[in-house]
């Protein structure tokens, strides 16, 4: 049944021609399955509805429908007739944002604090204040006492939004706890009024009572999953400062253009994705990546939408507009998430198509049968009926996997990490295995020079400044790694400088011929590169000289110093002239200082783990045993990273595949679930992977998982524990254990509670930020 769905979709009877039009809207009290239930059928009944999708967790609505055959004012009439405002999603938005009105100010809620008063008040006159419960007016010979009148108040005032909403569901026909409530009230209240020894005011005003805190529980749970929604919108300023031929002004963010600069004072907010002009500061990136320390920017460096300004002056060139920045597309894949279904929720909606029914059938003969067949007192059996419409829809099954994947998305996105689905974060849950890419993902991505070591007399810094001398025309990562680790930049003249494709580069430095490049080069122009000397002075001794003539420190790089930096991951770039070799540098793709702490966090959680990478050998098993990952694989083409993926699949049941979400996209898509490395800024990365890391941060994997393993062991719990609830009122209420009133607060009130709050302490969870950062100092 759609109208036990937690997001309804469906067709309406038109085919539809060429003219479709969409329409996006907000319907703010749509916010459960019957609500979707009631507005799906009334526009199954609209020809020229071609498909429409209701998704009440958002409270929104997108409707499409083909203009030939009907108009936008048809559409918005059915959802009239299902007793449903709606307004524009643009405007609503913005009223969403502006509007701070709890659930507990509602009109509902000071009608059922009201009902709440009499009910008791009726109590007290029927149960304790007995002598003075006097005949106050007799109708058609039928006495009414003060506790009666007070019932009467108590079920009118808590019962009218009760059946005007079961007046809806009867209209579209659509068999919801609005309708089922409704026939339960009523009868109570019929019978009694009808039949002068039949007391059933308590049992009507209890429901009128009980059911509507249920159904404000039930609202609050869908607020506060709608508030920290709004949170995200509430990220980025409305206005931003504009300069423009030195003057400044004040401009709507939604009107920016690229290529706008705008102007963003110490402790302001940046108002969309931009680069650094003028000026430096640190940025608080957290309501983004999830980054915890606030992040240097200079001139050249990219901002974000929503992102803090905090203690310097800058100027902002507009990189994108505010439809389509990282936060637009954060707040758009968040809403998108909240709407798809799980498995457990595909689950939870074929199981209440039948459930319903089958309660109400129960209901009906738990009514009927005993009197009719056995002779037995009606008017209790009849209760007992009323008690299985109570529980005959079940809310709190219902609710209990989207409110637990609307908590841990919204969470998730707080924290850095933007879950595109509920099917997603279920599926991490579940992950047996995790395959790393190594570049950019297990390391930096960036070059650095990790040893230097001089030769033939020079020093350090000699062998340094002639590296960055003759590298500083050079394009190449390996030249920019070795020009950034110089401490000064070379400032004597370059001539001459020559790429020598393959094998390095050559300039002239202060009129004479310097070379940097692989060992072959050296080699070709005439060097014995298994007979050099290392500079004594210059610092401990490798653990591979030797005694090859009567000088100290004799290597023989051929067979000893290069393999053995080579067998570390690193690349070899030998310095020199055309008569000496001036010394050794070492650079290398640095891990990554919190990639071990990673990777031994998550084999502590049973997760085995392995790296996929296009390195070759030597390389990828020195960074395999760097981070301690259980196997690795090297040398792979792209699609040899994909057949190591399916490779994976068919051992584990789950896999998850970390890159970069451009270059590895076919594994990620791939592997079970695809999560993209440092996504904040690229609109490629968020939307190739099942999982964006906002930030370049390993860190936020540990907690990805803790999230997602919890978040389905919140859904078991809930999904169970709610039928384990359900069963036993089931069976009790037929044979007289359970009444109404226990009934409405077991089955409706108290499981409404404990499933949204069971779901909200995934809210809770955080990243483990201290450990990994004392990884990081401790690697450093």
């Amino acid at each position: 049944m759609i109208a036990d769905s937690p997001a309804a979709s469906g067709h309406g009877r038109g085919h539809g021609g060429n003219n479709r039009q969409q329409l996006s809207l907000s319907v703010p009290e749509m916010d459960c399955a019957s609500c979707a239930g009631k507005i799906s059928n009334a526009l199954d009944d609209v020809t020229g509805v071609v498909e429409y999708d209701l998704h009440p967790t958002t409270g929104k609505a997108e409707v499409v429908y083909d203009a030939e055959q009907t108009t936008s004012d048809a559409v918005l009439a059915a959802f009239d007739r299902a007793g449903y405002e709606v307004t524009n999603l643009a405007e609503a938005t913005q009223s969403a944002n502006d509007d701070t009105t709890s659930v507990w100010h509602s009109t509902r809620a000071k009608q059922t604090a009201v009902s709440g008063v009499l009910l008791a008040a009726a109590l007290l006159f029927e149960f304790l204040l007995a002598g003075v419960n006097v005949t106050v007016a007799t109708v058609l010979t039928r006495p009414f006492v003060v506790s009666d009148v007070l019932f009467l108040a108590a079920i009118v005032v808590g019962g009218q939004v009760i059946v005007r909403n079961g007046y809806y569901s009867a209209r579209n026909l659509n068999l919801d706890i609005d309708f089922l409530m409704s026939v339960a009230i009523l009868a109570a209240t019929g019978v009694t009024l009808a039949i002068p020894s039949v007391e059933l005011f308590v049992e009507a005003g209890s429901l009128a009572v009980l059911f509507n805190v249920a159904e404000l529980l039930e609202r609050r749970s869908i607020e506060r999953a709608r508030t920290s929604l709004a949170e995200l919108f509430s990220l980025a300023p409305e206005t931003a400062t504009v300069k423009h031929d030195g003057h400044t002004h004040e401009r709507s963010v939604d009107d920016l253009e690229i290529g706008d600069l705008v102007v963003v004072e110490p402790g302001e907010k940046i108002p969309t994705d931009g680069t650094v002009v003028e000026g430096e500061s640190a940025v608080n990136q957290a309501p983004i990546t999830g980054e915890s320390v606030p992040v240097d920017k200079a001139r050249g460096d990219e901002v974000y939408a929503g992102t803090l300004n905090e203690a310097g002056y800058l100027e902002v060139e507009v990189t994108a507009t505010a439809a389509d920045n990282t936060l637009s597309r954060i707040i758009d894949l968040v809403e998108s998430a909240q709407e798809k279904q799980t498995k457990r929720e595909q689950f939870v909606e074929r199981f209440a198509g039948y459930y319903t029914p089958v309660v109400v059938t129960a209901a009906i003969l738990t009514a009927a049968v005993p009197p009719l067949l056995f002779g037995a007192v009606w008017v209790e059996w009849f209760v007992r009926g009323i008690a299985l419409l109570v529980i005959a829809c079940p809310c709190a099954f219902v609710i209990s996997t989207p409110v637990t994947v609307v908590s841990g998305v919204t969470s998730a996105a707080k924290n850095g990490v933007l879950i595109k689905g509920g099917s997603h974060l279920e599926a991490m849950g579940e992950v047996e295995t995790v395959a790393f890419d190594k570049t950019g993902t297990l390391t930096t991505g960036k070059l650095s020079v990790t040893d230097v070591i001089p030769l033939n007399g020079n020093s350090e810094s000699d062998v340094l400044e002639c590296a960055q001398g003759v590298e500083s025309r050079s394009e190449h990562p390996i030249a920019s790694a070795i020009t950034a680790h110089a401490d000064a930049e070379y400032t004597a003249d370059i001539d001459e400088f020559e790429s020598l494709t393959g094998k390095g580069v050559r300039a002239d430095l202060g009129g004479e011929t310097h070379y940097a490049g692989k060992p072959a080069l050296f080699e070709d122009l005439g060097f014995d590169l298994a007979h050099v000397h290392f500079t004594t002075s210059a610092g401990d001794l490798p653990t591979e000289t030797k005694t090859l003539c009567e000088r100290d420190g004799c290597l023989d790089l051929v067979s000893d110093t290069i393999p053995r930096l080579q067998a570390q991951g690193k690349t070899v770039i030998l310095v020199g002239t055309e008569d000496d070799i001036e010394g050794l540098i070492a650079v290398a793709d640095t891990v990554r200082p919190e990639a071990k702490a990673v990777v031994s966090a998550l084999k502590e959680r049973g997760v085995h783990t392995v790296m996929l990478t296009g390195d070759n050998e030597g390389t990828a098993r020195a960074v395999a045993e760097q981070v301690g990952v259980d196997d690795y694989r090297a040398s792979l083409l792209p699609e040899e990273k994909v057949d190591a993926v399916e490779g994976l699949l068919a051992e584990y049941d789950s896999v998850a595949m970390v890159g970069d979400g451009i270059n590895d996209a076919p594994a990620l898509a791939t592997a079970t679930v695809g999560i993209a490395m440092g996504a904040a800024g690229s609109a490629t990365a968020i939307e190739t992977a099942d999982i964006a890391l906002m930030a370049d941060d390993l860190s936020r994997l540990p907690y990805l998982y803790d999230l997602s393993h919890e978040a389905n062991g919140v859904i078991r719990q809930n999904i169970w524990g709610s039928l384990a609830v359900k069963a036993i009122l089931a069976v009790g209420i037929p044979l007289g254990f359970v009444s109404v009133v226990v009934a409405v607060l077991a089955g409706d009130v108290g499981m409404t509670t404990v499933v949204t709050g069971n779901a909200m302490r995934l809210s809770r969870i955080e990243p483990d930020d201290d450990a990994f950062g004392d990884a990081v100092g401790d690697s450093v």
